[in-house]
């Protein structure tokens, strides 16, 4: 395993475990936020853990064309029970996803650190947001790097039923509008795969990158 150092470095994939970390250590400087996400990695611990960077095995990706809205997800969009903006209020959005509760995990690995990091890199242009709104309060939303062709999402949130969809729905069309190639949502879930999203394998999805 590799350890980082000052040096803005990662290195090659085949280096990573089976468990799919590729480094440890480093800062969460801009610089190397992005060249992370443009190789495949990002980080993931806890708040009492050193840094771990990630470059798993397989890869949850959303293809467009594989976009799953229920019958029930189309009612709600079409009765416009809810109002979504683009990279509106960043901080608002991932202030949210660091404070809401997660089934199976004790606490948030979403740290102040992180938060701050993540909003520089919005500042800066790199970092996006969608939020949800119902009668002018923030319920939802998500936010994640955009790379100019492929979106890399990172957390979401809903406060109300159907909320976080509602946020993924609307990303998706946007980037398929803008010829993004895919939405990559880095690990499994049963919310992601019930919108449609898949795994393929790790050298597919950075091919895809590098393409």
């Amino acid at each position: 395993m590799y350890f980082l150092t000052s040096e803005l470095y990662f290195p090659p994939y085949s280096e990573t475990s089976p468990e799919g970390i590729i480094a440890v250590g480093g800062d969460l400087s801009p610089e190397r936020l992005l060249l992370a996400y443009q190789n495949g990695i990002f980080p993931w611990y806890d708040s009492d853990e050193p840094k771990l960077w990630w470059c798993p095995k397989e890869r949850m990706v959303l293809f467009f064309e594989n976009l799953r809205i229920t019958k029930s997800m189309k009612k709600v969009i079409i009765r416009n029970e809810f109002q979504v903006t683009f990279n509106t209020n960043f901080r608002a959005v991932i202030s949210n996803c660091q404070k809401s509760p997660r089934k199976n995990q004790d606490g948030t690995w979403i740290s102040n650190e992180i938060v701050e990091a993540y909003c520089k890199l919005n500042e800066l242009g790199f970092a996006k947001s969608v939020e949800v709104w119902q009668n002018n309060e923030l319920v939802g939303g998500l936010y994640g790097i955009d790379l100019g062709d492929v979106f890399c999402g990172e957390s979401m949130f809903s406060k109300v039923p159907n909320a976080s969809k509602v946020a993924f729905i609307h990303l998706a069309k946007q980037l398929e509008l803008a010829n993004y190639k895919l939405l990559d949502c880095q690990v499994h879930n049963n919310h992601l795969e019930s919108l449609g999203c898949i795994e393929i394998e790790r050298e597919e999805f950075l091919a895809i990158l590098k393409s």
